[in-house]
């Protein structure tokens, strides 16, 4: 094993192979020395290609195409810049996939990116912010290399042994943050209705942005809540110490909030630091339909760019832009729509662009992320559609009732033939 200080430079040339594929920790998880160093040295070491879901530093954008061909399941975050000048490959996948995928040789990896924490008496680190698809990198990776970064809170779950790192970089700086979003009213009131099926003792599944953070403040009466998501961000502190959360009425996992990825800022990872409430997992718990299967009450709540008159969702593409990513929506939307006592829902924004478009659409603009056969409830500012167990043609007059006023006449002429069919 190979060890750096922060003040000598990370020569990548000396660990990485012509033609290497790599796997890199995703989202607040991200190595962002080692992204440095492949930046600046990788069109030297040639043919390099690189996977990663998600991205928030801003070191991979347009300008590094030329050192690293780089694919991802998504354009979240700063990859959109990347989507926008066509330079990252899209590979279409759910998250809870690209563990197996890796270990299959799908998804190839020579050469694992991570981020961990500084190590325990035991000398094993914490993967800290991310639990993901970190762990299949690394069993697989010809070379494994860790960035090893004293600020990274030790998180309890996944482990990773020294002895299983082959090149450490040691470095101090501040990981990834990711503020909350700024709620306007449109967000408040989509809140307001999704909240609307969280009781107390449901067990909650959602994203980071502007819609989850102002559920999530809506959320402090509730008692015995519980987590078990892919991704937290900061509002699950404010639960916390609300006593709105405690993971009591779970029927696995009591008393502990389940997830694999912190995607928030400095407070978050202060208060998941050696906190044994807190559990980091891989894909392989998080979005397991076993597992997920064994929640009573789960209420799963995702994203989407739009959802059409059938009930179909789009959360990947704007015609000819990719703005998203299929996530693990389709696993979190089976498991709350299977859930007993439990609920799925898609929350979007009536309009996007000003209020011109329409968001409730007669024809999808993009790729089907979700079939209408697995779609619960569909929730907009103007209120919630209950699709499951209705029609096709009453599909339609349901999400016309949930469309922004300006738009609902004209989807009406559209749905008419459909309503006269029944399908």
């Amino acid at each position: 094993m190979t060890v750096e200080t922060p003040s000598q430079s990370v020569d990548l040339s000396m660990l990485l192979r012509p033609g290497d594929n790599i796997v890199i920790g995703q989202a607040c998880g991200e190595p962002t020395t080692l992204l440095e160093a492949l930046v600046a040295q990788g069109a030297d070491i040639g043919g390099l290609r690189a996977f990663v879901a998600t991205s928030f530093s801003g070191t991979l954008t347009p300008a590094s195409a030329g050192a690293v061909r780089l694919s991802s399941m998504g354009a979240i975050g700063t990859l959109r810049s990347m989507t926008k000048d066509h330079v990252l490959d899209i590979i279409p996948c759910h998250v809870g996939q690209v563990a197996p995928m890796i270990v299959t040789g799908h998804l190839p990896c020579d050469v694992a990116f991570v981020q961990v924490s500084p190590a325990d008496a035991n000398g094993d680190h914490s993967f800290g912010l991310i639990s993901d698809y970190v762990r299949a990198a690394v069993t697989t990776a010809r070379v494994v290399i860790a960035e090893v970064n004293d600020q990274v809170p030790y998180t309890l779950g996944e482990l990773l042994p020294a002895s299983q790192i082959d090149h450490m970089v040691h470095v101090s700086r501040p990981p990834i943050q990711v503020s909350p979003a700024r709620i306007g009213d449109t967000d408040r009131a989509i809140a307001g209705f999704a909240a609307a099926y969280i009781e107390d003792g449901s067990v909650i599944q959602m994203g980071v942005g502007a819609v989850p953070d102002a559920m999530l403040q809506l959320l402090v009466d509730r008692t015995d809540l519980g987590v078990h998501s892919g991704m937290v961000g900061d509002g699950l502190v404010d639960l916390v110490e609300a006593g709105a959360v405690t993971n009591a009425r779970k029927r696995i996992d009591p008393g502990v909030t389940v997830t694999g990825a912190l995607i928030g800022t400095q407070r978050l990872y202060d208060f998941a630091h050696r906190n044994p409430d807190m559990r980091m997992c891989a894909t392989s718990y998080t979005h397991d339909a076993g597992v997920m299967g064994r929640l009573d009450k789960l209420v799963t709540i995702n994203s989407a760019v739009e959802v059409d008159l059938t009930g179909q969702v789009n959360a990947e593409q704007s015609g000819s832009t990719y703005v998203g990513g299929t996530g693990g929506q389709v696993d979190f939307v089976r498991a709350g729509a299977r859930s007993r006592g439990g609920h799925s829902i898609v929350a979007l924004p009536s309009t996007a662009k000003g209020g011109t478009v329409s968001r409730i659409t007669s024809t999808l603009s993009g790729p089907v992320t979700t079939a209408r056969s697995e779609v619960d409830v569909v929730v907009t500012e103007f209120g919630a559609a209950e699709l499951r167990g209705s029609s096709i043609a009453e599909r339609t007059r349901r999400l016309i009732a949930i469309a922004h006023p300006d738009f609902q006449e004209d989807l009406a002429r559209a749905a008419h033939p459909i309503q006269q069919r029944r399908y």
